[in-house]
């Protein structure tokens, strides 16, 4: 019964519902605070917010993190020069957050950080300030950049992801 419950959750949930929860100004903000960020260091960050998850996943009661690890493959956040990008995660149907950070990063932060991180931000999304977490989640994730990958001086980052959000 808990599975059909969540099929239907999910389904319940679609891109429009996306859309209502963070509109194109709210996009457009959060995208330009990603390009500002990526200025500042050599890490490339990028958002994926999703209604619900495919019904592939639901079938097989596919964990959150498993979706997240899925996009981080197809968004191609894998695929950065310094194996320093981050994937912040947000499943409107379950009100999940994950952060996957790629291998570069991982190595120099221990998970218990990235566990307080997404705490902050679904104590604001529970409060209902989606850009407002998620902008959060950008400055935590600029400041661990900046400590581990700094720009040398002069030196500029090649933009290697689309800093929009993608939203699904």
């Amino acid at each position: 019964m808990n599975r059909l419950l969540r099929i239907l959750k999910h389904r319940w949930y679609d891109e429009t519902d996306a859309f209502r929860t963070l509109d194109e100004g709210a996009l457009t903000r959060l995208q330009t605070q990603v390009q500002s960020s990526e200025t500042r260091h050599r890490g490339e960050i990028r958002l994926c917010i999703e209604a619900g998850l495919p019904l592939s996943y639901l079938w097989r009661d596919a964990a959150p993190r498993e979706r997240a690890l899925a996009m981080f493959g197809k968004l191609r956040v894998w695929d950065t020069e310094h194996n320093n990008g981050v994937l912040i995660y947000l499943l409107l149907a379950e009100h999940a957050i994950e952060i996957v950070a790629d291998r570069g990063l991982a190595r120099h932060v221990l998970p218990e950080h990235w566990r307080a991180l997404t705490q902050d931000m679904s104590a604001a999304f529970k409060a209902r300030r989606f850009e407002q977490g998620l902008a959060a989640a950008i400055d935590a994730v600029d400041g661990l950049l900046n400590q581990h990958f700094p720009l040398a001086a002069g030196t500029g980052n090649p933009n290697e992801l689309p800093d929009r959000p993608y939203v699904r």
